[in-house]
């Protein structure tokens, strides 16, 4: 979720820097004295061109942009799976999830021209058999599995109060970016329960049902980032979707904070602490839904344009 903003950048400059250029030599013709004035002027025009960060040359705003591929480690998941008023609760560690990983995608970007710009985070998860647990009654034994596929999907404008996000910058440096936007959640949840019967050990495993669903919700957040050193930064964002508008219940959030170290000029590897919930249930009587709750650790390499 860069080299082209990158070019942009530098040409962008360089035509900023054509007019300044022209005055010395202009000025060289008329007397030597002068052509060293302007020489002088034009250095301090080429430091404010590069310092400024927002505007560009003639008037020209400049782009920005960001790309991180990323992980999230949950540490403890729980999750309850609902089918036509049937649950099967999950609780997870990371090894349990590790086991029934199937497939796992993650990825963020941004884009920016002068303040204003665009985010956003992808990801997608397919997990396997997950062991979970019923009440048991009837021929109910207790026991159940889940498979679970989960794709959230983010775009939002984003607005920036303080500096550009870089990579490197000064102690004390910080951005502040407020946004909004549509997150699209595509989820499908499959139940299986273990029943008494005539198979192995007396027991069989049943299709209880299937969870599927795809819809959008509005969302709304905040990141933001502080410089603790050149190349040290604490970073933290937090954002919440649904407001219960889909369904009886219809709320999506994350919460993160963690540390950015630049390894280069335009590169930082990210370790943070990350919660994720997810809450949905439809308003038919018996009602279908889910709920997801994780904490853990998030590894990403955040590349800057």
């Amino acid at each position: 979720m860069q080299p082209v903003f990158s070019n942009l950048a530098g040409l962008a400059a360089v035509l900023g820097l054509v007019p300044c250029l022209l005055v010395p030599v202009a000025a060289r013709a008329e007397s030597a004295p002068e052509s060293s004035t302007d020489q002088s002027a034009t250095a301090d025009a080429a430091a404010d061109v590069d310092g400024e960060g927002d505007d560009v040359g003639d008037g020209e705003a400049l782009w920005r942009g960001s790309l991180e591929l990323y992980g999230f480690a949950p540490l403890k998941a729980t999750g309850t799976t609902r089918i036509r008023g049937f649950e099967a609760d999950v609780d997870q560690d990371l090894g349990d999830i590790l086991d029934a990983l199937e497939w796992a995608t993650y990825v963020r970007g941004s884009v920016e021209r002068d303040r204003w710009g665009l985010l956003t985070d992808l990801s997608y998860v397919r997990l396997g058999a997950q062991g979970a647990r019923t009440g048991p009654g009837g021929r109910l034994t207790g026991k159940a599995e889940v498979t679970e596929r989960l794709g959230t999907y983010d775009l939002a404008v984003r607005y920036r109060f303080g500096e550009p996000e870089t990579a490197v910058a000064e102690p004390g440096a910080f951005s502040l970016i407020p946004y909004a936007g549509v997150r699209v959640i595509d989820a499908s949840l499959d139940v299986d329960v273990e029943v008494l019967g005539a198979g192995p050990l007396g027991v069989d495993v049943e299709r209880e049902g299937t969870f599927g669903r795809t819809w959008a919700q509005p969302l709304v957040g905040v990141q933001g980032q502080v410089f603790l050193s050149p190349r040290l930064r604490a970073f933290a964002r937090a954002d919440i979707g649904g407001f219960n508008l889909s369904g009886d219940q219809d709320l999506s959030g994350n919460a993160q904070v963690g540390l950015g170290y630049a390894v280069g000029d335009s590169t930082h590897l990210n370790l943070s602490w990350r919660y994720l919930g997810l809450r949905y249930r439809n308003d038919r009587s018996p009602s279908s839904g889910f709920r997801i709750d994780e904490n853990g650790i998030e590894l990403g390499i955040k590349f800057f344009f």
